[in-house]
């Protein structure tokens, strides 16, 4: 249905709600915005629907009938797309003989397709790396099943924290009249170390599995957390890995939690030595619960899930709303309660709160 065709059914709805017409005006304008029907098609539409009319769809023209939209035009579009998925809408209109708006309708009403830019990942990942990120996910959720294999791991990376980092595109917006200026803005080896003092902070804040050797490190596959040094470190010291498959920051809660909320928090600050930075950036950690980071660990374990069912590929939003569709007893919930958790997550993964936000209607 069209969304004509749809804002014509909601005036039918409100004649026989009881609405008058100038109710019925202000009801489409609140739910369609700016892509309702003007004032004077409402009223029009509303008088044929209190005259008796039944029909939405526009009375038969007299003429040639229209010849842009059979089955044979939009068969010949759809082959053109699928052979070339880069072409524009001119492109196809030319190459069909028809117009650019029946070009258009054909695309997104015949063939339901909409036109999206490429999303950026890490990597364009080879069925060897899609393998490996499949079996590992595979072999931490079997790990799981022991209660304790979460509650026994370490995990931790590491960032830049800049003098002045420049304010993210949102920050940095301003109100503005239609004729003011555009506001415009300019952008401007220790890990062993670190594990050393990693094992010493065990030690004294975790006793019992210090001294049980139960506490397992997970790090990504970054060159300072791979090198021989750091591998035998590990080995001399019988500091257990859990494995990270390569190109997979949507699986370190570092990269999809932590460093991300750190960093928003500290944009468009000015520090003036490393010790500020220090102080600004141990404040933010601090302000983090225990919640938080449960939260965040129990996220881990979905994105394993997300991974496993995508066959090892980067999961996208749509894939998670089809995969808790068709598999609710991995979640334990259903889709209405696996969105309603997601837009009270939004901290937590701002793309798939605004995606549930969007499809809260569905």
């Amino acid at each position: 249905m069209s969304e004509v065709n749809e804002q014509r059914v909601c005036i039918k709805f409100c004649l026989k709600l009881g609405k008058n017409a100038t109710e019925t005006y202000e009801m489409i304008k609140t739910a369609f915005g700016d892509d309702s029907l003007s004032r004077s098609k409402i009223f029009e539409w509303f008088k044929r629907f209190k005259n008796g009319r039944e029909t939405t769809e526009d009375d038969p023209r007299s003429g040639r009938p229209s010849t842009s939209r059979n089955d044979d035009v939009v068969s010949k579009i759809c082959e053109k797309v699928r052979n070339d998925r880069r072409l524009t809408v001119r492109e196809l209109a030319d190459e069909a003989g028809i117009s650019i708006g029946s070009c258009h309708e054909i695309l997104t009403e015949n063939l339901q397709m909409r036109r999206v830019a490429a999303k950026f990942v890490p990597r364009l990942l080879t069925l060897e790396q899609k393998e490996n990120r499949l079996t590992i996910c595979q072999d931490l959720k079997n790990r799981s099943i022991d209660p304790n294999f979460i509650k026994n791991i370490v995990t931790g990376d590491e960032t830049w924290v800049y003098g002045y980092d420049p304010e993210t595109k949102a920050q940095s917006s301003q109100w503005k009249t239609k004729f003011s200026p555009r506001p415009k803005k300019a952008r401007q080896v220790f890990y062993k170390d670190v594990l050393m003092r990693l094992r010493e902070k065990i030690r004294k804040k975790r006793p019992e599995k210090w001294r049980t050797e139960t506490w397992f490190l997970h790090h990504d596959n970054a060159p300072a957390h791979s090198a021989l040094s750091i591998r035998e470190f590990l080995a001399d010291k019988k500091i257990p890995v859990v494995p990270h498959p390569p190109y997979s920051p949507d699986l370190a809660p570092c990269d999809f939690f932590l460093f991300p909320k750190l960093k928003f928090a500290l944009k468009g600050q000015r520090f003036q030595d490393v010790e500020e930075i220090k102080a600004n950036t141990a404040a933010e950690l601090k302000v983090l619960t225990s919640e938080q980071f449960q939260r965040t660990f129990e996220k881990w374990q979905d994105r394993w899930n997300h991974c496993i069912l995508s066959g090892g590929e980067y999961f996208e939003v749509e894939q998670l709303i089809a995969i808790v569709k068709e598999y609710p007893i991995i979640y334990n919930m259903t889709l209405p309660e696996f969105k309603d958790t997601r837009k009270k997550d939004y901290i937590w993964d701002h793309e798939i709160s605004v995606k549930m936000n969007g499809e809260s209607g569905k």
